[in-house]
């Protein structure tokens, strides 16, 4: 039975909103803000300290730390100096093991798929959606058109350089996940979408292999 959800997702493709959804209707914990915020505090960062961080000291990888580190609800949180992409990566790794032993979660991003890739109890989803609708969505809280295309531009490009150095793999890596869904689609759908799939596959042996 699947205990876990891990939403990996393109930038602006409305995943973040799509999970806590998903979260109420199942009456899961959602775990996105208050990852961020765990990993923060396991990690002991004072979080006043890492909003004051001058990003023009952080390494090329704790720069790319960072598109992990900042959540699907859209606002950076820059890392602290002495919290470079190594610690976060570790913290994370600690921190989404002990989600993952807790259960009833929906975890958003921060590598979840890669950490969690072994566990029998975890549905992965990769979510996406054409660029257009990638723009609409984030017109839609508050982007302009140029902040939105510099923002779908860069952030994805960082993920791929990122799960490439850390995890070895191409991103997306397309059989790590159970389900890849166009959030075009709408949300409603989607959802629904998840919902079938997990309970077709609850009802069977699991026949996905999601090591790569």
């Amino acid at each position: 039975m699947y205990r876990i959800i891990t939403v990996e997702r393109e930038y602006g493709c409305g995943a973040g909103e799509i999970a806590q959804q998903l979260s109420e209707q199942l009456g899961w914990k959602l775990w996105d803000r208050s990852l961020t915020n765990e990993i923060a505090k396991v990690a002991n960062v004072d979080p006043s300290c890492v909003q004051r961080c001058d990003e023009r000291v952080d390494s090329t990888f704790s720069r790319l730390a960072k598109v992990f580190w900042r959540g699907s609800y859209e606002s950076s949180m820059p890392l602290a100096t002495t919290f470079d992409a190594d610690s976060m990566v570790e913290t994370a790794r600690q921190v989404i093991a002990q989600v993952a032993e807790s259960g009833n979660s929906v975890i958003v991003g921060r590598g979840a798929p890669y950490f969690l890739r072994e566990r029998a109890d975890a549905f992965h989803v990769f979510l996406y959606a054409p660029r257009v609708e990638k723009i609409r969505r984030l017109q839609r809280i508050g982007k302009d058109i140029r902040e939105a295309e510099q923002l779908l531009d860069t952030i994805d490009r960082d993920r791929i350089l990122f799960v490439k150095h850390y995890f070895g793999a191409d991103w997306p890596t397309r059989s790590l996940y159970h389900l890849m869904v166009n959030t075009a689609i709408g949300n409603a759908n989607v959802i629904s979408t998840i919902l079938s799939s997990i309970q077709v596959l609850d009802r069977k042996p699991s026949s996905v292999k999601t090591a790569f």
